[in-house]
């Protein structure tokens, strides 16, 4: 047996090696932004899942990867939540176990064409399904989906512009499985060859063990026609990709706008941290007079307190839109003065102050804005930075005319993680959508980064272009094919920039049919649990011939025991 099989024989390294198998995908993610690798990173994690030698193996193989690909994505909580991300990802990366066990449903053993061919649909689909559940807010939102790690990616793009960032998961995921099949068929065919050849020489029952790799058990018997339903799903996703490529809708630019972003940077929160960085927002924002912008937009929580209690803060808001001649859309992060509770909330601020237009935040952060379960997860708050107050929810999205024929659709933090609210705000009639958000907590991580790589994603899904303002960086524009529009603002800038923002009109596929990719996959995975009753059905055995009783010679009964 090779070094590798023998080390997973231990389940301690076996459980080791899933867990480096399932964080091997974030690199894919910014900020090493190794998009490539998202093509074949799960391909250890579906070799390790296959040679499992039990289903409940694989299945945990499956949770200790997902704890792996959970942790490595969101590893920048660390040292907001301590120990508690690692329960977390520990609870979450459950989720993937029916996955792996399908993957050695399917792929186990010396699997056929028939059986290869269904895997291509039946993993993705599996996949998906993980994707889905968590991307509940309540569970975390749906930050690290892999098929965000293609925000780079033009033709990823274009795919998303048609079924979504679900899409591109299940196509990564395809060509993934299609890549294990081909390592696999490759790997027995070099055993059976040096096998074939030191068989001449009395070694083959020494040598033919050693084309085994990473625990996969290997079998003389796999046919290369294996290979065939592999390459068939290459090609298949290459000509998806080819047909969005060319007949996919592309946005019609209809005009440009000019949207001036603000970035005050790090300021410190003790001793006045709120008023000295409303100070440099309005130092940055008299800065953009001259330049002509349409719309100037600050980050969350941009200003600390409520603009009714505060009316001075307010006016000078509006001596800043008189002065750079734009509105100007604030977030407000305080307690409101007419409700009760602490909201998120966007604010449009005119000329003659605030235009009545807001926007409260909807889906907040899980453990950062409010505390599920408070009552038994409380205990939260004295392991990490988690929040000592739960923000109150908005209920409803908002759509706001900012004027020069621009509708703004406003997202607040990571909601602009989340493919439906853009969705919705785009049939609402937004012309642009706009995130405000604050990163300062994960400033040197990779968080800043994947955060403003989303904007990508929703630009390209919706053909609308995307706007990702933030406090201390990074912060990007997207035109509405979901291409970086001028330089972004990173982590390390204070300072105001303009950009000229192409709008545009049409319609994508996403908008018009939504998270069709999604349904396809639970049609899938109900065809395959409709399958699997029938066939074991078929195999329950008929029950035989009812045999008469035995009697005795006076026809009675037999009486057994007497």
């Amino acid at each position: 047996m090779g070094l590798a099989g023998s080390l997973l024989v231990s389940p301690w390294w076996r459980g080791a090696a899933a867990v480096a198998a399932g964080a091997l995908p974030a690199l894919a993610f910014p900020a090493p932004s190794l998009w490539w690798l998202a093509y074949v990173a799960l391909v250890p994690w579906i070799l390790l899942a296959r040679s499992a030698g039990s289903g409940r193996r694989a299945a945990c193989d499956g949770w200790l990867g997902g704890l792996g690909y959970m942790l490595a994505v969101h590893h920048w909580l660390l040292p907001s939540l301590h120990v508690f991300t690692v329960v977390i990802a520990a609870l979450l990366g459950a989720l993937w176990a029916p996955w792996a066990w399908l993957v050695r449903r399917f792929l186990g053993g010396a699997p056929s064409q028939g059986r290869t061919a269904a895997s291509l649909a039946v993993v993705p689909s599996a996949w998906l399904m993980v994707e889905l559940v968590r991307s509940w807010q309540g569970l975390g939102g749906p930050w690290g989906l892999l098929g965000s790690s293609q925000w780079q990616v033009t033709p990823a793009l274009r795919l998303a512009s048609v079924g979504g960032v679900w899409l591109v998961s299940a196509l990564l995921i395809a060509v993934n499985t299609a890549v294990a099949v081909l390592v696999v068929v490759a790997l027995a065919h070099r055993r059976a060859r040096a096998g074939t050849g030191n068989t001449r020489t009395g070694m083959g029952a020494r040598v033919s063990r050693t084309g085994e790799g990473f625990g996969v058990p290997l079998s003389p018997a796999l046919s290369p026609a294996v290979a065939v339903p592999a390459v068939a799903g290459l090609v298949a996703v290459a000509a998806v990709a080819g047909a969005a490529w060319a007949w996919a809708p592309r946005p019609d630019v209809a005009g440009r706008v000019r949207v001036a972003v603000v970035q005050p940077g790090v300021v410190g929160e003790a001793d006045g941290g709120a008023e000295k960085r409303f100070a440099r927002e309005e130092a940055l924002t008299r800065s953009l007079a001259g330049q002509d912008p349409d719309l100037v937009v600050w980050g969350e929580s941009s200003v600390g307190f409520d603009l009714t209690d505060r009316p001075d803060l307010a006016r000078r808001v509006a001596a800043l839109s008189r002065e750079v001649g734009a509105d100007i859309l604030v977030n407000v992060d305080a307690r409101r003065s007419d409700r009760p509770g602490i909201f998120k909330s966007t604010v449009l601020v005119g000329p003659q102050g605030p235009t009545g237009d807001r926007y409260d935040k909807m889906r907040l952060v899980p453990f950062g804005e409010y505390i599920p379960a408070r009552s038994l997860l409380g205990w939260a708050t004295s392991v990490g930075k988690a929040a000592g107050e739960d923000r109150r929810r908005g209920d409803r999205q908002v759509v706001m005319d900012v004027g020069h024929g621009v509708r703004v659709g406003p997202l607040v933090c990571f909601e602009s993680a989340f493919p439906d609210m853009s969705r919705q705000l785009t049939r609402d009639g937004a012309g642009l959508l706009l995130a405000q958000s604050a990163t300062s907590s994960f400033q040197h991580s990779w968080a800043p980064q994947q955060h403003a790589s989303l904007g990508a994603l929703r630009a390209a899904e919706t053909g609308r272009p995307m706007v990702h303002a933030t406090l201390t960086g990074v912060s990007s524009v997207y035109g509405p094919d979901g291409t970086r529009v001028g330089r972004p603002l990173g982590t390390e800038e204070s300072a105001a920039r303009v950009y000229d923002v192409p709008t545009a009109t049409g319609t994508t596929a996403y908008v018009r049919f939504g998270d069709w990719p999604v349904y396809g996959a639970v049609l899938v995975l109900v065809a395959l649990c409709v399958t699997e009753g029938l066939r074991s059905l078929r195999r329950r055995p008929a029950p035989g011939p009812h045999a008469p009783r035995a009697r005795t010679a006076h026809e009675s009964p037999v009486r057994h025991g007497r």
